[in-house]
C-alpha cells in the first residue's frame, strides 16, 4: 500500500510539475529576469480565475455531420455557439477557418476526422490548431466547397456545398450518399480511424450497443470472430468460461487471466467477477493477440476495452424500460448535466434487471434460477483548462442470483432437475477510479488510480446430491498507470512510454464441499500479489506507405500465499489432509516484445504484419494437495499474425482478413484426475492457428450488414495428465469452437420502422481436455422489431427465437453421468426507450 501510495504521488505530482511548467513558458520572456514587483497577477480568488477561463475559451464538446440536400452541415457544438467567430480563407482545394478563443474536448479525444462524408467532399478535419484556437479544414475533390457560417441552436454550423456535380446517388439509393462507415478507437492509446490501426480489433459503437442491446460479455463476444464466453450453469452467473484465439480461462486458479477486461481503464481483476450488468456505453474495442506495450496490464490472448459515455455540458435525460418471459424486466436511466459551465460535469446512470427462475426443481416444486442484478456508475468531471481533465469515476454492482443449476450431460429435460438443497450466489463489487489528463501541443500525460473490491459467496448444489459452500472470497485490487505519449498532431514519429503498479489481495475465506459418500472438505486461500511494469512502444513512418513500429516491456511480481486443507467431522472439528501452506513465496519477471510493419497500398488498402509475445507469471495454486502441486511456472507465447483492412464502394463496405498462428510455450493447464475433479495446475505446450474476416456495409440507405467468421484450430502439442496417466496430446483445446460466425442484417427507415436480425453460430466445441464432452455445431437467432420517433421508440425483441439447447460448460464428475450446464432458452418481450 505504501508503495502505491507513493507511486501515485509521484505521478500526480509529475503531472502537476508539468501543468506549472506549461504555464511558466506562457510568460512572455524579456532581455532581463523581472522582479517580484513586477509581477502582475491575473486572478486572486479561484472565482475570478474560473470567471476568466470562461471568457477566455469555449469549449467544443462535439462535431456532428448532417447530410443536407446541397451537400452538408458540421455543427460545433457548445453551449455558447454565439460567441463563436471565425476567419476564413481558401488554400487550393482547402476550405480553412480558424475560431480564436476555442477548444475542442470531444469523447473520443482531441481531433475530429472524417473522410468522403458525401460526394465531392474529400476530408473534414478539425484540430486544436494551439493552446487556444480551433482550426476546420474541408478538402473538396476538385476544388474548395462553398461554405456560409451561421449559428443554431446547438452551435455554430458551418454549410458546405460542393462545388462539384459529384451528386449522384448511389446504387440502390434514391439520395445522395450516405457518411462512410469510419470508426475512431483508442485501442493504441490514440483517436484515430479503426482501418489505420494494424491491430485485428472489433469495434462496436454506441448506436450499434443500443440496437443489438449489448449489456454483457456475451453479447459482445457475439460480435466477435474467434470470441466465446458462456456462463457455466443454467440460470447462473457464479462463473464464466470465455476463450479468444484459442486460448481459455478455464484454469481459473492462475495468477492472471488470458484477456485483459477493461472498463473505463480500470481492470478486472479475476475471471469469476466477470459477469457485470454493463451499463450507459460509448464504445467497446476487442483486441485480439498479445497487448503488453499498450495497456497497463500485460494480457498474452487481447484486452477487451469497454469505455462509457463521458459527462460533458449539454444536459441529456435517458430512460429504458422493458418486460418480457419468466417476468424478466429492466430498468435503465442515465442523467447529464453541467454543475459548472464548460468546466464541471456530472453523469449518473443505474440499470436494474431482474428475471425468474425457468428450471423446474422436482424436489420442491419451485422454479429456481432466479437472477437480479443493481448497477450504478457516476463520473464528477472537471475541465479547468483546455489542455487538462480530471475525473472522478466510481463504479458498484449487486448480484443476488438464486440457484445456479447444474443437470446431467444427457438429461431428459434440461431444465429440469431434484435438488434437496437450493443455492445462490452473491456477488458485490465497487470500484472508485481518479483519471487526470494532459493534452498539450509537446505531448500528453495520464494518470489512473484505481481501487476494485470485490466480494462473492455461493452455495452450489450437484444433481447427485453434492454441495459445494464458498462463505466469502474478497479481492482488493489496487492499480496505478502513468502514460506519457506523443500528442495528437504527431504523424510521422508516434512514441508511448508507461509505468504499471497492481497490488491484488485475494482471499478464499472458507470453502466447502460435501461429496455424498466421499465425505466433507475444506480450504482456505489467502494469494497476495504485486506487479510492477515499464512498458513503450514507438511508430515510425519511414516513407509515405510504410509505417514500422517496436514496442517493450519489463514486468516483474512477487507472489505470497497461505492455504489449508482439512477434512470436516461429523462434530465439526478438522483433520489436516496435508500440513498448511504458510507465506509461501514466487517471483517472475520477463522482457515482453512486440515488433512490426504496416503498409498503406492505396488510400484503400493497408496491410500489416506483427510479431509479438505474450506472458503469463508463474504462481502458487492454494488447492494444491501437495508440496509438489503448489507452483506453477511461467507462460510465454509467440504469436505471429498478418492481416489486411479495406475498404471500397466509396467507404460503404469494409472488408478486414487476418491470419494468425501462436505458439504457446508452459500454457497453464488446470488438470483433472481418474474421478473427474481438478486441483492441480501443469505446464503444457499448445499451439492455435486461425483466419478472422470481418465485414460491414451499407447496401442502401438505412440498411446496414455485418458479418463476421473465426476459424482456429487450437490443439495440445504435449500433454500427459499425470494424474491419470492418458496422453492428451493433439486434443482440442476446451471451450474454444473451431468455427465461430455472425450475420447481423437491420433496416432503420425515415418513416420510423425499425427492424434487425442476427444469426451466431458455433461449430464443434470441447469442455474437457480429453474431449469426451462436446458440443455439436449450433447456431442462435435473435430478432427485435420497432418503431422510433424522435424522442422516444418502442421494440419486439426474441433472443434465442428458435428455442435451441445447448450445453454451456461440461464435467466428468461425478463418473458416469457427468455434469452440465444449460444456455437460456427462448425468451422475448417489449421494450420502451425515451431521451429528453
Amino acid at each position: 500500500m505504501r508503495k502505491l501510495y507513493l507511486l501515485g504521488n509521484l505521478g500526480l505530482a509529475i503531472i502537476l510539475t508539468i501543468f506549472i511548467n506549461q504555464q511558466a513558458l506562457a510568460v512572455t520572456k524579456e532581455d532581463q529576469i523581472p522582479q517580484l514587483s513586477d509581477i502582475k497577477l491575473t486572478h486572486t480568488s479561484v472565482k475570478e480565475w474560473l470567471a476568466q477561463q470562461e471568457q477566455s475559451t469555449i469549449l467544443v464538446t462535439g462535431i456532428k455531420l448532417n447530410q443536407t440536400a446541397s451537400g452538408l452541415e458540421i455543427v460545433l457544438e457548445t453551449s455558447a455557439s454565439d460567441k463563436l467567430q471565425a476567419t476564413t480563407k481558401i488554400e487550393g482545394n482547402n476550405f480553412i477557418a480558424n475560431i480564436p478563443n476555442a477548444q475542442m474536448r470531444l469523447a473520443s479525444g482531441n481531433t475530429f476526422r472524417q473522410e468522403k462524408p458525401v460526394a465531392g467532399i474529400t476530408e473534414v478535419l478539425a484540430v486544436n490548431q494551439d493552446a487556444n484556437s480551433i482550426q476546420i479544414t474541408v478538402v473538396g475533390t476538385t476544388q474548395a466547397p462553398k461554405v456560409e457560417l451561421y449559428d443554431s441552436d446547438e452551435g455554430l454550423v458551418l454549410g458546405v456545398t460542393p462545388t462539384t456535380p459529384e451528386t449522384q446517388p448511389s446504387v440502390g439509393s434514391q439520395k445522395p450518399n450516405e457518411p462512410d462507415i469510419e470508426l475512431v478507437v483508442t485501442a493504441q492509446k490514440r483517436p484515430e480511424n479503426a482501418q489505420n490501426v494494424p491491430i485485428s480489433v472489433t469495434v462496436i459503437p454506441r448506436q450499434e450497443i443500443e440496437d443489438s442491446q449489448i449489456d454483457s460479455l456475451i453479447d459482445i463476444a457475439n460480435q466477435t470472430p474467434n470470441f466465446n464466453f458462456l456462463p457455466t450453469s443454467s440460470g447462473g452467473t457464479e462463473f464464466s468460461n470465455y476463450s479468444l484465439r484459442g486460448l481459455n480461462n478455464q484454469n481459473f486458479l492462475t495468477a492472471q487471466d488470458s484477456v485483459a477486461f477493461y472498463i473505463d481503464d480500470v481492470p478486472i481483476d479475476y475471471n469469476g467477477f466477470l459477469d457485470l450488468a454493463l451499463l450507459d456505453l460509448e464504445q467497446i474495442e476487442v483486441l485480439r493477440g498479445p497487448q503488453s506495450t499498450l495497456y497497463g496490464r500485460n494480457s498474452s490472448g487481447g484486452v477487451v476495452n469497454i469505455i462509457s459515455r463521458q459527462a460533458t455540458p449539454e444536459p441529456e435525460t435517458r430512460v429504458s424500460a422493458s418486460y418480457g418471459r419468466y417476468n424478466s424486466r429492466e430498468f435503465q436511466f442515465s442523467l447529464n448535466d453541467a454543475l459548472v459551465d464548460d468546466k464541471l460535469s456530472l453523469r449518473i446512470a443505474g440499470a436494474y434487471r431482474g428475471q425468474d427462475g425457468f428450471i423446474k426443481n422436482l424436489a420442491t416444486g419451485n422454479e429456481i434460477g432466479e437472477r437480479s442484478r443493481l448497477a450504478a456508475r457516476a463520473q464528477l468531471l472537471w475541465t479547468p483548462t483546455p489542455d487538462w481533465t480530471v475525473s472522478f469515476n466510481s463504479y458498484n454492482s449487486f448480484t443476488d442470483d438464486g440457484n445456479p443449476t447444474y443437470n446431467k450431460l444427457n438429461p431428459s429435460d434440461p431444465f429440469e432437475v431434484n435438488l434437496q438443497t437450493e443455492g445462490y450466489n452473491k456477488l458485490d463489487t465497487n470500484t472508485q477510479a481518479l483519471k487526470i489528463g494532459y493534452n498539450g501541443e509537446g505531448f500528453r500525460a495520464t494518470s489512473i488510480t484505481a481501487r476494485r473490491f470485490t466480494h462473492q459467496e455461493n452455495l452450489v448444489p450437484g444433481s447427485t446430491g453434492a454441495i459445494q459452500i464458498i462463505d466469502g472470497i474478497d479481492s482488493t485490487l489496487w492499480t496505478q498507470e502513468l502514460r506519457f505519449q506523443s500528442p495528437e498532431t504527431a504523424k510521422r514519429f508516434q512514441w508511448l512510454l508507461g509505468a504499471y503498479y497492481e497490488s491484488r489481495d485475494f482471499n478464499v475465506g472458507d470453502a466447502q464441499t460435501d461429496f455424498p459418500g466421499f465425505g466433507k472438505f475444506r480450504r482456505t486461500g489467502d494469494d497476495y500479489r504485486q506487479t510492477y511494469a515499464v512498458f513503450g512502444q514507438v511508430d515510425y513512418q519511414l516513407i509515405e506507405p510504410l509505417t514500422v513500429f517496436a514496442g517493450l516491456r519489463y514486468e516483474s511480481s512477487d507472489a505470497s500465499s497461505d492455504s489449508t486443507y482439512d477434512s470436516v467431522n461429523a462434530d465439526g472439528t478438522l483433520t489436516p489432509l496435508r500440513p498448511a501452506f504458510n507465506n509461501e513465496k514466487v517471483s517472475n519477471n520477463a522482457l515482453i516484445p512486440r515488433f512490426g510493419l504496416k503498409y498503406q497500398f492505396n488510400p484503400n488498402l493497408m496491410g500489416y504484419v506483427t510479431i509479438a509475445q505474450g506472458y503469463r507469471p508463474g504462481g502458487l495454486n492454494y488447492r494444491a494437495n501437495s508440496e509438489a502441486e503448489l507452483r506453477f511456472g511461467e507462460e510465454k507465447t509467440w504469436s505471429y499474425e498478418v492481416g489486411l483492412k479495406s475498404s471500397w464502394l466509396d467507404n460503404r463496405l469494409i472488408a478486414n482478413l487476418s491470419i494468425f498462428h501462436n505458439d504457446v510455450n508452459n500454457y497453464q493447464v488446470l488438470q483433472y484426475d481418474e474421478s473427474g475433479l481438478f486441483g492441480s495446475v501443469k505446464n503444457v505446450d499448445l499451439k492455435a492457428t486461425g483466419v478472422e474476416f470481418e465485414l460491414k456495409a451499407k447496401p442502401a440507405k438505412g440498411f446496414d450488414l455485418t458479418a463476421s467468421v473465426g476459424y482456429v484450430d487450437s490443439i495440445y502439442k504435449n500433454y500427459l495428465n499425470s494424474d491419470t496417466g492418458v496422453d492428451l496430446s493433439n486434443n482440442q483445446v476446451p471451450l474454444s469452437p473451431q468455427f465461430t460466425y455472425n450475420l447481423a442484417a437491420q433496416y432503420r427507415s425515415p418513416g420510423g420502422l425499425f427492424a434487425r436480425a442476427e444469426l451466431r453460430g458455433y461449430g464443434i466445441t470441447y469442455f474437457d481436455d480429453a474431449n469426451q464432452i462436446k458440443q455439436e455445431p449450433y447456431a442462435l437467432v435473435n430478432a427485435r422489431i420497432g418503431y422510433e420517433a424522435e424522442k422516444y421508440g418502442i421494440y419486439l425483441y426474441a433472443n434465442n427465437l428458435f428455442d435451441t439447447r445447448y450445453i454451456t460448460s461440461g464435467y466428468l464428475f461425478p463418473v458416469p453421468d457427468g455434469t452440465a450446464g444449460f444456455g437460456d432458452p427462448v425468451t422475448y418481450g417489449v421494450q420502451i426507450k425515451a431521451n429528453f
